[in-house]
């Protein structure tokens, strides 16, 4: 329901968290942090129980948000390297190619340069909205049925046939991993856990017993590196979309290669 944040520009969705976070810690601070400091103003050294409490509590959520970050981090990899596996046996099966009699060698040729394109300029558009491409899937069958239909006459022919349906397999298989990366994320859960812990630490901070100006300074400043967090969180959790996402250029890479040795 979230997914319009990856529309917008980064700078955009930076100062909207950020900006949102600090907003609601002030919100709070003038409407919510008297009734909250009723409370706790009985007891004795209440600023003390509650500086603990937020020590104690800012640990354990620190961690959390840590470990989050680093998945989001490790998600992001995870597709750039599949990704990039594509790429290298798509060239692979490209240079295989080339020892097949003509014309099957400048066909498989041509579908390979076709789907490289097709990647490039339609499906990762299409990943970056969050839509699995189907567009590939009808060229890799063609080239599948081309390499079946060729029949071995050599010992040659029956190495270098092996080796590219081979070859074929472990480019079939990258292409599934790519596929099935474009709705990697972070598990809902864990977003629910951040959410609720960063409300239970504004809460706590509300509690503290001091001027308006304190308040709103220290305060906000807190409320802006939570917001930060989350902005970075939230800009790497789908490595396919938006702004900060895997770019084509593996392929743009062996599409050049590919135009290079065709004329």
């Amino acid at each position: 329901m979230f997914y319009w944040i990856y529309d917008i520009p980064n700078w955009q969705l930076a100062v909207l968290i950020s900006g949102g976070f600090v907003l609601i810690y002030w919100f709070g601070a003038i409407f919510i942090s008297p009734i909250l400091r009723r409370l706790v103003r009985s007891t004795a050294g209440s600023n003390d129980v509650v500086g603990y409490i937020l020590s104690s509590f800012g640990v354990f959520y620190g961690l959390l948000l840590g470990l989050i970050a680093i998945a989001a981090y490790q998600n992001y990899t995870n597709v750039e390297e599949a990704v990039a596996k594509e790429a290298i046996s798509l060239t692979a099966l490209y240079q295989d190619s080339t020892g097949y009699p003509e014309p099957l060698r400048q066909n498989l040729r041509w579908v390979l340069r076709d789907y490289c394109r097709y990647v490039i300029k339609y499906a990762w558009p299409l990943q970056q909205k969050g839509i699995v491409p189907e567009g590939g899937r009808v060229r890799v069958i063609s080239f599948h049925e081309k390499l079946l239909s060729f029949e071995p006459q050599t010992s040659r022919e029956e190495i270098i046939h092996a080796e590219t349906l081979r070859q074929f397999n472990n480019f079939f298989e990258c292409r599934r991993m790519r596929l099935h990366s474009v709705t990697t994320c972070i598990p809902p859960v864990m977003w629910y856990v951040v959410t609720v812990g960063a409300i239970i630490n504004l809460v706590i901070v509300w509690m503290f017993d001091m001027k308006l100006i304190t308040q709103f300074s220290l305060g906000g400043l807190l409320s802006l590196f939570l917001g930060t967090m989350m902005f970075l969180i939230a800009a790497m959790d789908h490595p396919l979309r938006g702004e900060v996402s895997v770019p084509p250029a593996a392929f743009e890479a062996v599409l050049k290669i590919m135009m290079d040795e065709a004329y």
